[in-house]
Parts: C-alpha cells; structure tokens; sequence
C-alpha cells in the first residue's frame, strides 16, 4: 500500500533519527557499564551486598542455561535420552569433586556434550 512519497529530505531526516538514536544507546550503554569505574574509591555498599554480589556470575550463567536444558521449543523435556541431562550431570559430578573450578566445570558439561551430539547423535 502505497502511503505518499517520501522525498529526499524525509530520508534525511529519518537517518538522521536513526544515528541520534543509537548515539543515545551508545552513551548510556557506555555510561551504565562504566559507572562502577568512574569514582575514585569503591562504591560503599553493605556487607550482604557485596556477599550477594560474589554470586551473580554464577546466578547469570544459571539463568542461561537452566532453560536451555530442561527446555525444548518452549515446553519441559519428555525424553530422559538428551545430551543435555547427561552433560549437566558430568559437569555437575565435576564441580562436586573439583569445587570452585568453573571453568574445568563448563568444559566437562560442554565436553560431554559435544561427544554426545557428535559422537554419538544423541538430540
């Protein structure tokens, strides 16, 4: 549908509104991850608050992968024979032993399955 002619100058004006908008995403973006780094001294925050803080890496990456693992298409999984149950049962079995070693944790749990996707053809 045809909704009038837009000249050269709505063009304009219309990339202009495009680059002034994600100049505005760009100064925020900038401004709110920058903004532990801009003060001279540490933030002061109550004692529970950076103890909660300790964990929020490990709280952003559960918040990840939990759904990507008991869910497939939106609903839980039906079948127990998923690469992905397995993977995060040896990563689980890993960091159990291993403690505090997150990286040996995420290789284990991708390690597996990877050899189950590719190894083996396991969904």
């Amino acid at each position: 549908m045809h909704m009038g002619h837009m000249g050269h100058i709505g063009h304009l004006g219309h990339d202009a509104y495009v680059w002034l908008a994600v100049g505005a995403l760009v100064v925020v973006t900038v401004l709110t991850r920058s903004f532990f780094l801009l003060p001279d001294s540490e933030p002061k925050l109550p004692g529970w608050l950076w103890r909660g803080l300790r964990h929020a890496p490990v709280a952003a990456l559960l918040a990840m992968v939990v759904p990507d693992v008991f869910l497939s298409n939106g609903r839980l999984l039906s079948d127990w024979h998923d690469a992905r149950l397995f993977a995060v049962g040896a990563a689980l079995a890993y960091y159990l032993v291993r403690r505090n070693d997150v990286a040996g944790t995420i290789l284990v749990g991708t390690g597996t399955l990877m050899l189950l996707r590719l190894g083996f053809g396991w969904p």
